[in-house]
Order: structure tokens, then C-alpha cells, then sequence
């Protein structure tokens, strides 16, 4: 890194930067789904992340001790390759701009982990902002199923909020048990480790043998998009800001990122109602009491 990162403008900037680039990956997916299953929208967003930092990888690795391993993998698993799967999944029922607006959930779940599993301490403002986003993330999925009945769009919606659950422990991962590793090999190593996965569920999937021309499809031209810069890239800023400021500073990049895939849904002619909305203030109001 070439700028400094313990300078509070930068990491803002920072935070803003990865909001826009995260915010805009549910539209991506979106469209990476016209022309390819769920996962093959998440194996190749996974895969073009591994594509890219693996030949740094074997470089990286002499960097590590035995003790990492397990917690860089836990990273790699938990905090990229199951919750590309599971918003991917989702979006197959739902609309680009609600999984963005449940992403938002990210902060609440890191700071109930660090209390519960790594002593963390709670201001009573933070446990109130807790409970508000969680009362905002039922009343989202709520509306998006029809009701609390047991159905399909239920347990769809359900899908990103585990995955925020799985983020949330990746970024206490780093921040309590990796302190000693620069951003760089976190990265590289966890998507060296994940990306045979990657290729075993393409492989699984059958794309292998689909041919050349699905290969240079339109929706794989957005997943490579979706897994070079909102990935790859992104994950390497986002690993960099944990280590120098706080884990819930930097999980609460989902303040910005319902706004962005907000944005995306509406000018590709999702519809959002005004209780989602209402229910999206909810979370975000939920979000600022944690930071306080």
C-alpha cells in the first residue's frame, strides 16, 4: 500500500470506495445470472479472485506460520467463498437491491461476535442499535415473504443474512487471531487456499464442458468484473482497513452499500416499496448507534 492508511481521510475514502465497488456487485450478479446458474456466478467470482492473486500466492505462504493456516482459511471459506454462494442463491428469487439492503446487517453480527467470543466491550447505544437492525432485517424479510410463513422466498432471504453472519466472523478472525499478517498475504493466501474449490464446483457444474462460447459469455464478462475489482481487489482494501482501524469501523462499510445497490435496482427497473425503505432507515439508524 502507498498511501496511508492510519490517516482518517483515507480511510474514509477508503470506506466510501468499497461501498461503491461492493454496493454495485448485487447488480453484477444480476446480470451474471441472465446467462449462468448461481454456481457458476459464485465459483467464477471466486475463481477470477484466485486467477489473480495466486501467482503471489506461493510467495505469500513462506510468510506464514502453522498457526495461521486454519484462520486464513477460515477467512477465505467464511468470509468470501460460502457468502458468494449463498447471495448468489438468493438473488435467483430476490431482487438485487433487497440482498444489498440485508447486507447491511455485516456490523451487528461482528459486534455481537466480539462480545460473545472475543471480550469486546458494548456501549448500551450499541446494544440498542443491535436490536433495531435486527427488528429492520425481520421487517425485510418479513415484507419479501408475505408474512412469517414457512416458503420459498422465507428461506431465500434468510440466505444473505447468514452470509453477513459468515463475514462478521471473518472480519473478527483478522482482527483477533491474524494481527500479525500484512493485508497482502491475508488476502493471497485465503483465495490460493478457496480457489480449488472454485474450480471443483465449475468442474461439478458441468461449464467445463458447455464450450468456448459460454465461456466468453456476457455473464461471465460480468463476473469477472464482479470477481477482479468487487473481489479480489476490494477484499485486499477491506483486510487492509481491519488492520488499521477497527473491525466494526470497517464493517460498517454497509451504511453505503443498500444506497448503492439501491441505485443499481431502480435504474435497472426494480421497484422498492416504502415500507423497505422505512425498514432499510431502521437498520441504517440501527448502524449509527453501533458506531457511537
Amino acid at each position: 500500500m502507498n498511501f496511508d492508511l492510519k490517516n482518517k481521510t483515507t480511510q474514509w475514502l477508503i470506506l466510501v470506495v468499497l461501498a461503491a465497488t461492493w454496493g454495485s456487485s448485487f447488480i453484477l450478479m444480476k446480470k451474471g445470472l441472465q446467462t449462468l446458474s448461481s454456481i457458476e456466478v459464485a465459483a467464477f467470482r471466486i475463481f477470477f479472485a484466485f486467477l489473480v492473486l495466486a501467482p503471489m500466492g506461493f510467495h505469500q505462504l513462506k510468510k506464514i506460520k502453522p498457526k495461521n493456516i486454519f484462520p486464513i482459511f477460515w477467512v477465505g471459506f467464511f468470509g468470501n467463498f460460502i457468502p458468494a454462494f449463498l447471495f448468489a442463491y438468493a438473488q435467483t428469487k430476490l431482487s438485487s437491491s433487497l440482498t444489498g439492503m440485508l447486507n447491511s446487517l455485516v456490523p451487528f453480527f461482528t459486534l455481537v461476535m466480539g462480545v460473545l467470543l472475543f471480550k469486546a466491550k458494548a456501549k448500551s447505544l450499541n446494544i440498542i442499535g443491535v436490536v433495531l437492525g435486527l427488528l429492520g432485517a425481520l421487517g425485510l424479510v418479513y415484507t419479501t415473504s408475505g408474512g412469517l410463513k414457512i416458503d420459498e422466498n422465507l428461506a431465500y432471504s434468510l440466505m444473505p443474512i447468514l452470509a453477513t453472519v459468515c463475514y462478521a466472523s471473518s472480519v473478527n478472525t483478522i482482527k483477533y487471531y491474524l494481527g500479525d499478517l500484512k493485508p497482502l498475504t491475508i488476502t493471497v493466501v485465503a483465495f490460493t487456499l478457496v480457489g480449488p474449490f472454485a474450480i471443483a464446483f465449475l468442474l461439478y457444474d458441468g461449464f467445463a464442458l458447455n464450450g468456448f462460447d459460454n465461456f466468453i459469455s456476457v455473464g461471465v464478462l460480468y463476473v469477472a468484473l464482479l470477481g477482479i475489482v468487487g473481489t479480489a481487489m476490494a477484499v485486499l482494501l477491506f483486510n487492509a482497513l481491519i488492520k488499521e482501524t477497527t473491525a466494526l469501523f470497517a464493517s460498517s462499510v454497509t451504511y453505503l452499500i443498500p444506497v448503492v445497490a439501491i441505485f443499481w435496482g431502480v435504474l435497472d427497473g426494480e421497484a422498492i416499496s416504502l415500507i423497505q425503505a422505512l425498514f432499510l432507515g431502521l437498520i441504517l439508524g440501527g448502524v449509527y448507534l453501533v458506531r457511537e
